[in-house]
């Protein structure tokens, strides 16, 4: 693989500071975002680990943050917007604020980082752009809907942007893991307070299910960070890259759900057309 340079947002832990280490020890320079500390992340090599303080909600910021780094790094080869975080609650008991910082972040977060970089690479007609979505973006669970929206929308930008930047030979790969072995479901995770006991029967055994699972996840971050650096030397690089046997599963499940609807429903859809003559 030919050394590139990579910016990274939420290297601080989880899959971000995998992706991180992984690509540092494969001989690529990363330029890392953290809220806080960066000199834990520099000194995980002299030269090539760049640690930049970034809040992906501050768009100025992410703009000014951008052309520094083209400035002062060299040009920016891959993009991977990893910074994000999870709310769980039901929909009914989660409030629009924590909805939408729930969305600043996972949504406008990735997108402000994307459109920061996106100039750079159009004009050298060449990059990739990796946004980490999840197997929540692509079938919903009951519990975490806020979460969901928002990676169902990071996967939808990133479906158009990848047909829009083609002809720039400019990729574009949404990255949706499983349950891996992070902080996501724990310190990471913010709860909604429960207000609404008609909602106990089905989310209390989900709400302890997941603090249980916490750092037992069956996921590797490490070989999840191993798979997508893999991708980032291929011709044709996925357009969907699902990651863990969990996610597979749950996506198909959810796909195949979407397809028994349309089958199922195949004669009111096909009754919406004007009629000639009518």
């Amino acid at each position: 693989m030919t050394n590139k340079t990579m910016l990274i947002t939420g290297v601080s832990s989880g899959l971000g500071r995998a992706l991180a280490v992984a690509a540092l020890e494969a001989g690529h320079t990363v330029v890392g975002t953290v809220r806080r500390d960066p000199a834990a992340f520099t000194r995980l090599h002299p030269h090539r680990a760049h640690a930049r303080v970034l809040d992906v909600t501050d768009e100025d910021a992410v703009l000014a943050l951008a052309a520094e780094v083209e400035e002062n790094v060299g040009p920016v080869d891959v993009l991977l917007a990893n910074a994000g975080y999870g709310v769980e609650g039901p929909f009914e008991e989660t409030p629009l604020s924590v909805l939408r910082a729930q969305f600043a972040t996972n949504v406008f977060g990735a997108a402000a980082t994307i459109q920061a970089v996106l100039p750079f690479m159009r004009q050298r007609r060449r990059g990739h752009v990796l946004g980490v979505t999840s197997m929540g973006g692509l079938a919903g669970f009951p519990g975490v809907s806020a979460y969901c929206g928002s990676k169902f929308a990071l996967e939808g930008i990133l479906e158009s942007l990848g047909q829009e930047v083609a002809g720039f030979g400019i990729h574009v790969t949404a990255v949706a893991p499983g349950s891996f072995r992070t902080d996501w479901a724990g310190r990471s995770m913010t709860r909604a307070p429960r207000t609404v006991s008609d909602y106990d029967d089905l989310f209390t055994p989900i709400r302890q299910a997941r603090s249980a699972a916490s750092g037992r996840q069956p996921g590797d971050p490490a070989r999840a960070a191993a798979a997508v650096l893999h991708v980032l030397d291929v011709p044709r690089p996925p357009r969907h890259l699902v990651l863990g046997p969990d996610a597979l599963r749950v996506v198909r499940a959810g796909r195949a759900a979407v397809d028994e609807d349309l089958a199922a429903w195949e004669h009111l859809s096909l009754s919406t057309d004007h009629v000639t003559g009518a």
